[in-house]
């Protein structure tokens, strides 16, 4: 309540009329809703304008077809709750639209998988059309209308599902099927699509709309209604490109964002545009401030165009001009991440558990409950961990510990921005310190898709969140704690006693692990689960380091040397026998059957952190040249690794062996439910990278076989190690290699699309089917198709690569502190 007080404070202070005097964001229009939500107390509206969906929108239509007759009854087929009806009551085409009905409460519980037992929902509602088996490849867009008339309901969505008869793949094309969700406004009729050039579409069987069922929030009412409407199929000009590195024809690939003073700033077409000169133009007036050639360049990836204005650092507002083509307008400036950092803590704030946040839900959750001991505890608290509602508190943590780092970075420089991630953070670390049974166990995770009533003692109650007294964990939950002592200093009692537990949950660990060992990792729906040993022992000298850092107590200087010196061990420091001389990479143990990897969740910035907090702290130890070396070893290994993603930016994923699958035990616990044929998958999936010797191959983006795949937080953790070591190194190219990835995130990718809702330009709709679309979220991430070591990022929108997560958000958040 603090917070919220000193907020209302500020807004009467200032008054409407003195929006933009604060300064906060380089954006006014965004400041001025900044100061509407009281600080982002309640969500930052949504901008569709320049929406990918609007942008898709505006293309030009050769010819369409109405897609079915809804009035004939062998078109349509009904499954699930509720009942399908032809009506008029409602209709955009004139003719009639399709009314889909079902009870928002089935009077059961959901139950799921015996091993995920609550991660269910109460079952769905489908209406699908029977095509049987006709041809559609003269058409790349199927195109409808949906009016939800869902009483009470704040979130509404759709699936759109499509088959294809898959008996026969044919080459060029993608996919057979596939499901697409649509974030809906309820009460209105909302016009979407979906681009289907990439579907096989020879035979197509069926399409169906459906709907699942997810529990009642506060507001919801008894029923909820859909009516499907103007189903029909066109061809559009210049569909999108969705894999491969060349951009589109017609598309100049930019930061949406901007650019920040005295960086590289480039931008790229495809190779073979006639036009050699380009343009920045003044954003406000058009006139040219800087113009050049473009540059010809054939790289591993394929041939491009490059535009370069890195001479140019006049703060402002631009455009880029190639021929006809202009940019939107985007900023050069110290502060273009700015607006983001909004934007990315709005999007945190409504991934709020427990909590009511206006328009999205109520408070949620408070009978959900870990237990332990005879104990029990609550589990509402903390941030929904993404799409869905499930909670990991490791994940609360890495997050809460994130914008903590933010914090301080901003603190002197833009105070509102500051206070806010402040508190924010105080909201995670709270949820951290209540799952604490204060013997070494904590509440962990529990996978949830579903909305309780928040009232004890009725069929809807989960009682089986995770407990467990992991060592690793507990390490890290007591540097965060000690980092946290460190930072806030407003709540000297709260300051007291975080060193005291940070100090008990370091103990804990550390008894663990000496009666243990490494390892213990019991939950594979945790992302801990894929920790490799030298991870582990960086990530015990780290939080050593820490309490070091906090307490002065030597005990804790002596570990952390100690316990790095197996991680310094595990370190690449002889050549490769390839052309760089490739070394500086970390294999996974000290057997060095395989290197440091990472496919989905990634802490690889943790030997960056550990070997420079080492430094910091004990700058006379016998043992500091050798933390240098591996500091400079690594950064000198991720510079050698950005030719092989050149023009762009994004840092690859890393070396690989060809036979790390050999290591069955690393091999299993990165890569779930691998398929039967997963060693024969990971050789073909690592030869498409680039070749560096017999052995080793250069991987743009890593291995995976499961749903979990997505690479926003493994490129944006990479960004982290490598400002990390620039920071420390004084290392220019180092920092532009940390940059790059926030370029990449913000359509500075073969797509041109922006992976922040609401920031810059293009972004699309993502998977976020509880709290649906928010300003600021951040999804998985691009990914591959099939074996291929190219980025994939279609429109079809479901998890996980397009599903929102909050572990992205905090990757961002920690790598823009370090600039």
């Amino acid at each position: 309540m603090k917070i919220v007080t000193i907020t209302s404070f500020l807004i009467l202070y200032c008054g409407l009329s003195t929006y933009a005097q604060l300064h906060i964001t380089p954006d006014s229009n965004l400041e001025k809703q900044i100061l509407e939500t009281g600080f982002i107390h309640s969500p930052l509206p949504l901008n569709t304008e320049n929406s990918f969906e609007t942008n898709e929108m505006k293309k030009n239509i050769l010819y369409s077809k109405p897609l079915c007759d809804k009035e004939n009854p062998d078109c349509w087929v009904h499954s699930g709750l509720g009942n399908m009806v032809y009506t008029k009551d409602k209709t955009i085409s004139g003719n009639g639209s399709l009314k889909l009905e079902f009870p928002t409460n089935t009077g059961k519980r959901a139950t799921g998988s015996p091993s995920d037992p609550d991660y269910a929902t109460y079952g769905s509602s489908k209406v699908t059309y029977i095509i049987k088996g006709e041809n559609w490849e003269k058409y790349n867009r199927i195109v409808f209308s949906i009016y939800p008339d869902c009483d009470g309901a704040r979130v509404v969505n759709m699936n759109l599902s499509f088959v294809n008869n898959n008996s026969q793949s044919k080459p060029g094309y993608n996919s057979p099927s596939g499901s697409h969700l649509i974030n809906l406004k309820n009460k209105q009729w909302n016009h979407c699509f979906l681009d289907i050039a990439e579907y096989q579409r020879d035979k197509v069987m069926s399409i169906s709309f459906d709907t699942s069922l997810k529990g009642k929030d506060r507001t919801t009412g008894d029923w909820a209604t859909y009516y499907i409407d103007k189903i029909e199929l066109q061809q559009i000009e210049e569909p999108e490109i969705v894999s491969g590195w060349v951009p589109g024809e017609n598309k100049i690939i930019y930061s949406s964002s901007g650019y920040s003073i005295n960086s590289n700033k480039t931008a790229i077409l495809s190779g073979n545009r006639e036009e050699k000169r380009f343009q920045l133009l003044n954003a406000t007036n058009n006139e040219v401030v800087y113009e050049n050639n473009t540059k010809q360049e054939k790289t591993s990836i394929g041939e491009f165009n490059v535009i370069d204005f890195s001479s140019f650092n006049n703060q402002g507002v631009y455009k880029l001009k190639v021929g006809e083509l202009v940019t939107p307008s985007f900023l050069i400036s110290e502060r273009v991440w700015d607006n983001s950092l909004w934007r990315v803590l709005n999007f945190i704030f409504c991934q709020r558990c427990g909590y009511a946040v206006p328009g999205i839900h109520s408070t949620c959750h408070i009978d959900l409950c870990s237990k332990h001991n005879g104990k029990s505890i609550s589990y509402a608290g903390g941030w929904h961990d993404a799409g869905d509602l499930s909670q990991q508190t490791l994940q609360t943590g890495d997050v809460t510990f994130s914008l903590l780092e933010a914090y301080n970075k901003l603190k002197d420089r833009n105070t509102p921005l500051a206070m806010r991630l402040l508190e924010e953070a105080e909201w995670g670390l709270e949820f951290m310190l209540k799952n604490r049974y204060g013997d070494g166990y904590r509440a962990s995770s529990v996978g949830l898709l579903i909305w309780l009533d928040g009232i004890f003692s009725t069929q809807d109650d989960i009682s089986t969140v995770r407990v467990q007294n992991l060592a690793f964990d507990n390490f890290l939950y007591a540097g965060y704690e000690a980092y946290a002592a460190m930072t806030i200093n407003r709540d000297p009692m709260l300051q007291e006693y975080l060193q005291r537990i940070a100090k008990e949950d370091f103990d804990f660990a550390i008894e663990k692990y000496k009666k243990d060992g490494y390892g213990g990792f019991l939950h594979f729906y945790e992302h801990s689960y894929n920790t490799s040993e030298s991870q582990y022992m960086a990530t015990i000298s780290w939080s050593a380091s820490m309490l070091y850092k906090l307490t002065g107590e030597e005990y804790y200087a002596q570990l952390a040397a100690e316990y790095i010196r197996y991680t310094l061990e595990c370190q690449r420091k002889e050549p490769l026998k390839d052309r760089n001389k490739t070394k500086g990479f970390f294999y996974r143990d000290k057997s060095r059957q395989s290197i440091v990897h990472y496919n989905h969740q990634s802490r690889e910035q943790v030997y960056m952190q550990a070997m420079t907090l080492l430094c910091e702290t004990q700058p006379n130890h016998s043992d500091y040249n050798k933390w240098v070396e591996s500091i400079q070893l690594y950064g000198n290994y991720l510079k050698g690794l950005m030719q092989y993603t050149a023009p762009y930016g994004m840092v690859p994923s890393g070396v690989y062996h060809i036979e790390e699958y050999k290591d069955i035990k690393g091999f299993n616990s990165l890569h779930l439910w691998p398929p039967a044929n997963a060693n024969e998958l990971y050789i073909e999936q690592v030869q498409k990278g680039a070749k560096l010797d017999k052995e080793h191959y250069v991987k743009r983006f890593p291995v995976w076989f499961s749903i979990f795949n997505g690479n926003t937080a493994i490129h944006l953790a990479t960004g982290k190690s490598a400002a990390i070591c620039g920071n420390f190194l004084k290392d220019e190219e180092l920092l532009n290699v940390g940059l790059e990835q926030l370029y990449w995130t913000v359509g500075k990718n073969p797509f041109g699309q922006s992976l922040i809702y609401g920031e810059g330009h293009n972004y699309p709709q993502m998977d976020s089917f509880s709290s649906g679309e928010m300003v600021g979220e951040m999804p998985v991430g691009i990914r591959t198709l099939g074996n291929d070591d190219v980025p994939y990022w279609p429109q079809t929108n479901n998890a996980c690569y397009k599903e929102v997560w909050v572990t992205s958000a905090g990757k961002w958040l920690s790598l823009i502190a370090e600039y």
